[in-house]
């Protein structure tokens, strides 16, 4: 279950990195999907988050 949320937080990081070229790059639309990405990620690791402790 560790290497899921390994996974899911690399994919989170590489989002944020995702956001900063998007400024750099001056390009809205990988800015706005990279902004989505971190909420859609981190939305989904936290709700996996509290199904696992409810489990246990």
């Amino acid at each position: 279950m560790n290497i899921i949320f390994f996974i899911i937080a690399l994919l989170t990081a590489l989002a944020i990195c995702g956001i900063g070229i998007a400024i750099g790059e001056k390009s809205w639309f990988i800015f706005l999907v990279s902004i989505v990405s971190v909420f859609l990620l981190m939305g989904y690791g936290f709700s996996l988050k509290k199904k696992q402790r409810e489990r246990s």
